[in-house]
Formats: structure tokens, sequence, C-alpha cells
């Protein structure tokens, strides 16, 4: 890594912890309470909010800068996208879906609270999400217009999700389908990241070539970042990543090396990451963080 490359790395460190001082600021101005009868919801929403890296605020804040907007602007937008990620989590790792113990180092939502608390907690958090979205229209520098924009984008992003969840499960036990894996991570896991990167850039009114150039990038990153996390259930450790490895294997899902191999899995990654490259160097500002995104998500072991 040259010099250059180091300090680009540094300053995306810096963003991604600002980002996430930033959301985790003003998470409890949308999550139930934690007191009184129903606390065990807001306790295990809480539970549940406890780390990660909070890629997905910081790529709202990173797009809003980019096309001129304080990322102090897009703060609530910002925090909708993590609370949806951390919806979607929960769920993911309920018995009748994934049924993983672990998640974020901790146990999941489910082991921790049972699971009945478990969905409702998911559900808490994406009814949070959509609640700080509209509280984004409080911010002066957002007109209300820009946000009801975002509000679709994130609704269509969501539902991405849902239908990417559901083909992953159905997935399950047959054989291994490249069709059904593309449909699989580009709704399940490339949805949001694009998602994230549309909403800042249109909350910073960026233009319709913008927005397209700022979708490959966000598509290539997304499919990169569930590539490295395929490749991680096969070759990486529980301590690391803070959730169970090989477990995808052994449900029998469709994984990139599953369906393509290891190599050919990793040659996909390098394949993405130069899209993303390319597509971040259309950009008009900040390409080298987005650049230093793509090798952080390239080279990741947790």
């Amino acid at each position: 890594m040259n010099e250059s490359a180091g300090k680009d790395l540094e300053a995306l460190s810096v963003g991604l912890d600002e980002a996430a001082r930033a959301v985790e600021a003003i998470f409890d101005r949308y999550l139930p309470p934690d007191e009184g009868p129903a606390a065990a919801v807001g306790q295990a929403v809480r539970h549940s909010l406890v780390g990660g890296k909070r890629v997905r605020p910081y790529v709202v804040r990173l797009a809003a800068e980019s096309f001129g907007l304080s990322p102090a602007a897009v703060t609530p937008t910002a925090c909708a996208f993590e609370l949806i990620h951390t919806a979607t989590l929960i769920h993911d790792d309920l018995p009748a879906v994934d049924d993983a113990d672990l998640r974020r180092g901790r146990p999941s939502c489910h082991v921790a609270f049972g699971e009945p608390t478990a969905i409702l907690a998911g559900d808490a958090l994406i009814v949070a999400a959509f609640d700080a979205l509209a509280s984004q229209a409080e911010e002066p520098a957002t007109p209300a217009e820009r946000v009801a924009l975002v509000i679709h984008e994130f609704a269509s992003a969501v539902q991405a999700v849902i239908l990417g969840e559901h083909v992953d499960i159905i997935g399950e036990g047959l054989p291994p389908s490249a069709d059904l894996l593309d449909f699989i991570h580009r709704h399940k896991t490339a949805a949001l990241f694009v998602g994230a990167a549309r909403a800042g850039a249109l909350l910073a009114g960026a233009s319709e070539e913008d927005l397209r150039t700022l979708s490959d990038y966000a598509q290539a990153v997304g499919l990169l970042f569930q590539v490295t996390d395929d490749l991680l259930d096969v070759e990486g450790s529980s301590e690391e990543l803070g959730k169970p490895v090989g477990a995808d294997l052994a449900a029998g899902k469709q994984t990139y090396p599953g369906v393509y191999g290891a190599e050919e899995a990793k040659r996909r990654a390098e394949t993405l990451a130069q899209q993303a490259y390319n597509a971040a160097e259309r950009l008009p500002a900040r390409q080298e963080l987005w650049k230093a995104l793509v090798w952080l998500i390239l080279e990741r072991r947790s």
C-alpha cells in the first residue's frame, strides 16, 4: 500500500467513526422505550444496535458531501439506513430463517430475548426507520420534495431486500444456480447500498446522470460486499466475524463459492472492485474515499 492509499484509508476510518457517532447520538429519538410493561422490545432493539461498522450511514453522508451538502444535514436518513439494516439482521437470524445464535459478537436478538420479542424488535426498527426518514424534512437544507423522493427510494430498497430474503430461503437445498445467486444478492444486499448512496445524493440535488453513476458504484460495492461475505463464511473465523462461519454452506445456501468455487469468487470480487473504482472516478468529488471504501471491503476480514 502506498502512502496516498494509507492516508485515504485513515480518512475513511475517521469518516466511519464520525458516521457512527452521528447516528448513534439520535437513535433514541426513534426507538421504543426500554422501560415500562413493554420494556423488553426497547431493550432488544438497543441490544441489536450495538456494534457494526455503520457503512450504510457513511455511504449516505459521503454521497451528500460528494454533491455539495453537509454530511450533518442528512443524519436522520443515515440513521434510517442503519435502523433498517439492523432490522433485517434480527429477522435474518431468526430460527425460521437462518437460526443464527451470534451476531456482531453477541447473542442474536432471539437468543437474548426470545423469538416473539425479536420479531417485534425487528418490526419496531422498520417503523423507526421510516420515522427517521420523515424527520429529515425538518432539516432546512433538504426540501420536503427531496425527502419524499428518498422515502420512495427507501421503500423500494426494503421491498427488494424482502424479495431477496425470500429467494435466499427457497434457494436453500436447490442445485447451485447463477441466476438465483444474482437475484438474491442484487436484492438482499446490493439494494440497501444503492439506496443509501442515492438517498444522500438525492437530498443534495444530484443530477440524473450523477445518480446513475453512483448507482453503478453502489451496485458493484454491494455485490462485492456479498462476495467477500460468502468467502469469509468459508475461509474466515467466527472470532473475527462475530458470527458463526460455515452456516451458509451447512444450510445449502446459494453462495458465490458454492456456485463458482472459491477461486472464481475471488476473481469476481476483483472484477467488481474494478467496476466500482471506474464508477468512482466519474464522481464529482471525494473519489479517493469512494475508492478507499472499495479497498476496505475487498480486504475485510470481519
